[in-house]
């Protein structure tokens, strides 16, 4: 007769044995599975795509367009904003060790500077092939973004239509004396000045400017306060970029008592100058920033242009706002814009004129 705890015994190292076969197996078990049902293991992290943009143009400007680029592409961007000229000048200081990948500038011109150093990259055929060759660099080393036209913006209460220039010659008659306004010190001014030195000669240009000078034309900072002191009625006229009067209208109303004019017997009247980016040829994130090119030139990115800051899309099939003439009517002058980056030339003649101090 067993006793109980003899019993117990043996039964305790039934299920110990029982037990350890059981772990064995399910070892053995293990081992002897395909890779392809073993737990899987961890993928490695995937660092998240990125984009750094050095912008010549305002972030109350560009700054939704980014916005929707990124939720469209899922790109993560880092954006540097400030004057073009600055930012051109730092890109020159970093060269290849700039964190840019993209150089986004308000005018040709300082886009045609950084080219000259040898710093940016040839883009591809089919985002340079989507804009017309007047508004895009020969070479492909930067494209145009959107386009702003020149235009005299007039007091709608001050003076009447038949009575405009018309061209900007025509505003060193006397009759103009004191009654224009100007923003000597603005890129887009210094781009139009340079495109007419191009377009009519530097004796020609100089003539203007010594004219306009003896006129006594009020100097205003920028373009917007331009265009508020001719609605105010403190000018009755000033040169400026189309966009501004419908950006004062939009915040204002369309009884602000001002109307742009657009020239089309003049050639440097008839300017229609571009905002254009480039890629660095030391970017660490060039698939990013082809793809940014591309939805800027896309018909997305064009329509942000045409409704949302007033500007004239680059591509064709956009239309521009609703109350733009098409740029077929204005006709605008063939200009080399790689031409306009000699601002040195063209910010001397301005001093010798005294049109800048």
């Amino acid at each position: 007769m067993r006793t109980l705890a003899q019993t117990l015994a043996l039964s305790l190292l039934a299920v110990v044995l029982t037990t350890g076969c059981e772990k064995k197996e399910q070892v053995e078990e293990k081992n002897n599975l395909p890779e392809a049902v073993e737990t899987a293991k961890e993928e490695p992290k995937v660092e998240a795509k990125t984009l750094t943009i050095y912008s010549g143009r305002s972030e109350k400007l560009v700054a939704p367009l980014i916005e929707n680029f990124k939720k469209a592409s899922g790109i993560e961007v880092n954006v540097k904003y400030g004057k073009s000229g600055e930012l051109a000048g730092t890109l020159l200081e970093e060269g290849d060790k700039s964190p840019a990948d993209i150089f986004w500038a308000q005018d040709a011109g300082t886009l045609g500077v950084v080219a000259q150093k040898g710093m940016l990259a040839k883009l591809d055929d089919a985002a340079l092939n989507k804009v017309p060759e007047n508004f895009r660099a020969a070479d492909g080393l930067w494209v145009g973004t959107s386009g702003r036209s020149r235009v005299l913006v007039y007091n709608t209460k001050n003076v009447k239509v038949e009575d405009l220039p018309k061209g900007v010659m025509e505003l060193t008659d006397a009759k103009w004396k004191g009654k224009v306004g100007w923003a000597p010190t603005n890129a887009s001014f210094q781009s139009f000045v340079a495109a007419m030195i191009e377009l009519e000669g530097e004796e020609a240009t100089k003539k203007w400017l010594e004219g306009m000078v003896a006129n006594e034309p009020k100097v205003y900072p920028k373009n917007t306060p331009a265009v508020a002191a001719t609605g105010a009625g403190e000018v009755d006229v000033a040169l400026v970029n189309h966009y501004y009067l419908f950006r004062i209208k939009k915040e204002k109303g369309d009884d602000f008592p001002a109307a742009n004019h657009f020239f089309k017997n003049e050639k440097a009247g008839q300017l229609v100058n571009v905002s254009g980016l480039s890629t660095l040829k030391s970017a660490k994130n060039a698939e990013s920033a082809k793809a940014f090119v591309e939805y800027v030139l896309s018909e997305d990115g064009q329509k942000y242009f045409a409704q949302e800051t007033y500007e004239y899309p680059v591509i064709s099939g956009v239309k521009p706002y609703e109350s733009l003439p098409a740029l077929e009517e204005i006709k605008p002058p063939k200009v080399d814009f790689a031409k306009l980056a000699n601002l040195e030339a063209t910010i001397k003649l301005l001093r010798e004129t005294k049109a800048l101090k």
